[in-house]
């Protein structure tokens, strides 16, 4: 199936974008990076848009999708962009996967898309793995885990991105629908770069425009490394969308937990290793059920 090849691809993508994102992180306020990658975003996808035929006609509801999904992703963007720089990808990267069990409630609402009788297998898979992200083996089975889970701020912010994006999802189906995948991605990039000029600028008056500029520099080639990633995730994620139900694609979407959590070892020395990734690779077996047609 060619959507599930595509939502694959997404999910590679969204890993690689989190890892080089971090890692600009590091010197970088979350929204000067996110203005960074979502405008290299933007004239990435501006540029294929231009090369393979130009703008589309626009549906007549276009225009809302993008005023509530562009205002909606302004917010989730910046709450996924602080979560991965307080906390470790591992942690908080995961919990992204609770989207497919705020869609059950979503979907109906806004496109029609009705939950199976395998989504409440998968539900109690996501709640299990949300647990065991936070479980330390010396305190065995116990309520500390999900207390770990509402202290962690981090982890707070990942949950309310779940959420929102559960709620997103379905106006990018509906944008795209109305558009093309390559025009909707563009302007919902371009919506949320604007969103963060007034941050941006606030910085800049408060540090001083070289202090500001001179982070940007050093750390433009990640910041540009994950808008590309960014780019190109997204796009296959909205091509996919045009094919399969927004669960679906979502659900494979988020198979970029466990690379992310791999990726979080590997890269930036994060512990905890086997109960965050039996963790994630049970949250993702939850979302792969609920995919099941």
């Amino acid at each position: 199936m060619l959507w599930l090849a595509l939502a694959s691809g997404t999910a590679l993508c969204e890993a690689l974008k989190d890892a080089t994102g971090k890692q600009a992180l590091k010197s970088l306020d979350e929204y000067s990076v996110l203005f960074g990658l979502t405008s290299t975003g933007a004239l990435l996808m501006a540029a294929l848009m231009l090369a393979t035929g130009g703008p589309p006609t626009l549906g007549p509801d276009f225009g809302l999708a993008l005023l509530v999904g562009g205002g909606l992703n302004i917010l989730a963007f910046t709450l996924y962009t602080r979560a991965i720089k307080i906390a470790d990808l591992s942690l908080t990267v995961p919990l992204v996967t609770l989207t497919p069990l705020f869609l059950l409630v979503t979907s109906p609402l806004i496109v029609g898309e009705w939950p199976t009788g395998l989504d409440v297998i998968g539900v109690l898979l996501l709640i299990v793995g949300s647990y065991l992200l936070n479980l330390k083996p010396s305190e065995g089975f116990t309520l500390a885990p999900l207390k770990a889970l509402m202290a962690n701020p981090g982890s707070r912010m990942m949950l309310g991105v779940a959420f929102l994006w559960s709620i997103t999802s379905n106006f990018d189906k509906i944008g795209t629908l109305n558009s093309s995948s390559l025009f909707w991605g563009m302007s919902l990039f371009g919506t949320i770069a604007v969103g963060m000029v007034p941050f941006v600028i606030q910085r800049v008056w408060q540090k001083g425009a070289s202090t500001v500029l001179g982070s940007i520099s050093a750390q433009a080639p990640f910041v540009v490394l994950a808008g590309t990633f960014q780019a190109v995730g997204i796009s296959l994620q909205f091509i996919a969308l045009t094919m399969a139900p927004v669960a679906q694609v979502v659900a494979v979407k988020r198979m970029s937990a466990l690379i992310s959590v791999g990726f979080g070892y590997a890269l930036f020395g994060e512990t905890g290793l086997r109960e965050r990734f039996l963790g994630a690779a049970i949250m993702v077996s939850g979302v792969a059920i609920m995919a099941i047609d």
